[in-house]
């Protein structure tokens, strides 16, 4: 399935995106990614057939509910490898996840068709993932424009590449994503069942321990906050100006302290992670 994806590129293509320069990128690899780790699920989610299957997946493995710890370590070190990785570590990345997406596919005759391989599911996906390192960026530094825009959105597409996606299936400049983005965003749809199932994971039940109210209105707030509006609506999360002034205050102490640390603190969760996918590596220990 995957080589039907990626069909037409040849193993120089292949590897060249795998050694797909991020030196821009990098600076994205920084606390915010992690605060908002669970409203970028709920993006990628809100398209019904990732959905459906993620909630629905047969693969316990990688069940969040059923393996919370490993679920979290698989999903750090993608975007560990995608974006600080080398193509070794891409490549090995990709073909296990190759391996446990070959079983996430709907059954015959599901009410919501889906199939991990699909590459509009992959880009939808690989698009979240470039949203969430394009505002955690913003959060430290500043906008993004002019060159350097493009040159980190050309850098982006290893979220897609580090997938099965080949390098025709990103959109070509950062303007043309913003018409895939406003266009997907259109027609997305959240039904009760995906939206139950979204609303366990911002209370944390697979954790499988209570979570202390006042706790757990921190957490609702800070996923709310990490979600724009169209979001919130599918997901119907209400939100105030008043919290959105509170939201705006956190989010600029986090920014200042990131501004100061050394690299090695801002990145310390992504080269840990990293780290681990290496010492898998040496040792043929699973990635997944």
């Amino acid at each position: 399935m995957a080589s039907e994806i990626a069909a037409g590129q040849t193993g120089a293509e292949r590897r060249a995106l795998d050694a797909l320069e991020t030196t821009a990128l990098r600076e994205s690899a920084n606390w915010f990614q992690l605060l908002a780790g669970t409203s970028n699920v709920i993006m990628q989610l809100s398209a019904r057939p990732v959905g459906y299957g993620v909630k629905d997946s047969k693969v316990d493995e990688g069940n969040l509910f059923l393996n919370p710890a490993r679920r979290r370590r698989t999903t750090l070190g993608f975007l560990a490898v995608a974006i600080l990785g080398g193509a070794e570590e891409r490549a090995a990345y990709r073909r296990a996840t190759n391996r446990s997406h070959a079983q996430v596919r709907s059954p015959e005759g599901a009410e919501v068709a889906y199939n991990a391989f699909d590459p509009t599911l992959q880009l939808w996906v690989a698009a979240c993932l470039y949203k969430g390192a394009e505002q955690a960026y913003e959060r430290v530094h500043r906008p993004l424009t002019g060159a350097f825009a493009e040159q980190f959105y050309r850098q982006g597409m290893v979220f897609g590449t580090t997938l099965q996606l080949p390098r025709d299936a990103w959109p070509a400049t950062r303007a043309e994503f913003d018409d895939y983005w406003n266009a997907s965003l259109a027609a997305l749809e959240v039904d009760d069942a995906t939206r139950d199932y979204l609303m366990r994971v911002v209370r944390l039940e697979y954790l499988d321990r209570a979570v202390p109210p006042w706790l757990m209105r921190r957490r609702v707030r800070l996923v709310t906050g990490y979600l724009e509006p169209r979001f919130r609506e599918l997901m119907q999360l209400e939100w105030s100006d008043a919290e959105e002034v509170k939201f705006a205050r956190f989010n600029r102490r986090v920014a200042r302290f990131l501004r100061i640390a050394p690299r090695r603190v801002r990145e310390l969760p992504f080269t840990r992670s990293l780290r681990d996918v290496q010492k898998r590596l040496a040792t043929d220990t699973p990635l997944f």
